[in-house]
């Protein structure tokens, strides 16, 4: 803004003892200073095109931070899927292999795990780069875009004021999402964290075989968890037992059941005699949907699988049903394709996925047990 040069010493009309003091120069007229004409300062068309340029750099940044988080999502997603599936994939090949080829498969699995964790980081480098060079290539041309509207209009004071303020609130929203998404970060390490704290306990049964226990003293661990008494015959697991490489038949998968399952508490409460309120035998997938038919979304029961050595989890959906295969064939349980968690118990996947979701797309979380219809309960073969 410049001042309009005047004349005199004073000014304006004298009704109190107020008055204005006009600085002189020393030509003795009044001192003015014009912006821009003083030392050091800029020219306005240099100040115009610092914000302009400010303005598009900006811009081009916030979609470029837009973009790198969908091209994050995907990639995540795109090695967390193949992940899955290979383990699946090495799964299905474990059950026919010998118990001395179990720990050559872990180490298969945990390479591989590796060399799908080394990609996903070096795709992620290179969607960064692209991302960069995007952001790069998108300022230049918001810059010349909004130089272009510069010398067609030449904004007004007002409409300046409404740019910065603008701008102000743009600055805010981007502060806003960063804190959403440290939030966002911060919560999920702390689900992390305890899916961690739940999952340690997977690799105890392995360990008692690595450390050289015989099916004797792992009966006794057993005995002590069930409390006083006489142990049960089905306490050791038979020496003469040998799995089929996939059920053949129900008998053959009550044997299993009774040889392998009972020892691990499998069906049972947690620290209790009493068989759990959603365990079932072995029905079929009709059976399953028609007791869960007059349920509300997140009922759920598990039933001996007819497929594999495991279970099937039956979990009632707002319109419809899922299920979810369960591996029981090694020393852990642990869903089939969906879910990297191993658990020591089949009570305790259960217990985990009441406060953790089975997947991300679906979100499913078990709610409500459904429990048995007819007598004698669907189980009774297994228990005899």
């Amino acid at each position: 803004m410049a001042l309009g040069k005047h004349k005199g010493v004073e000014a304006g009309v004298h009704t109190s003892d107020k008055h204005i003091q006009w600085l002189l120069g020393a030509d003795g007229e009044v001192w003015v200073w014009v912006m821009g004409e003083g030392p050091g300062d800029k020219p306005y068309e240099e100040i115009s095109e610092e914000l302009i340029a400010e303005r598009a750099r900006l811009q081009a940044q916030r979609e470029a931070e837009e973009l790198w988080r969908q091209k994050e999502a995907e990639i995540t997603k795109k090695f967390r899927d193949a992940l899955a599936n290979e383990k699946a994939r090495i799964l299905v090949e474990k059950w026919k292999v010998e118990m001395e080829d179990r720990k050559a498969a872990k180490v298969l699995e945990e390479r591989i795990h590796e060399e799908f964790k080394r990609k996903e980081e070096e795709e992620k480098k290179r969607g960064e780069e692209q991302i960069r060079l995007q952001e790069e290539q998108r300022a230049k041309e918001l810059y010349w875009t909004l130089k272009q509207a510069q010398l067609q209009s030449h904004p007004s004071e007002g409409e300046g004021r409404e740019w910065e303020e603008q701008l102000r609130r743009s600055k805010a929203a981007d502060e806003e999402r960063r804190r959403r998404a440290q939030r966002a970060r911060d919560e999920y390490q702390r689900h992390s964290l305890r899916a961690i704290q739940k999952g340690t306990v997977a690799g105890l049964s392995s360990r008692f075989r690595e450390l050289g226990q015989s099916h004797e003293q792992e009966a006794r661990l057993y005995h002590h968890l069930l409390g006083p008494g006489p142990p049960s015959p089905l306490a050791v697991p038979g020496r003469t037992w040998e799995r089929p490489l996939c059920p053949v038949s129900r008998e053959v998968i009550v044997c299993w059941f009774k040889k392998e399952q009972l020892p691990r508490r499998a069906g049972f409460e947690r620290s209790t005699k009493a068989i759990a309120p959603w365990f079932h035998g072995i029905i079929s997938r009709e059976d399953a949907e028609d007791l869960l038919e007059n349920m509300t979304e997140g009922a759920f029961l598990v039933r001996v699988s007819e497929k594999i050595w495991g279970y099937t989890l039956s979990y009632r959906l707002q319109k419809g049903f899922k299920h979810f295969l369960v591996d029981a064939s090694g020393d852990f349980y642990s869903f089939l394709g969906v879910d990297t968690n191993r658990h020591a118990t089949l009570t305790d996947l259960i217990d985990f996925h009441k406060e953790e979701i089975i997947t991300v797309s679906g979100g499913e979380l078990l709610q409500e047990p459904c429990g048995q219809r007819d007598s004698p309960p669907d189980y009774h073969l297994l228990f005899e």
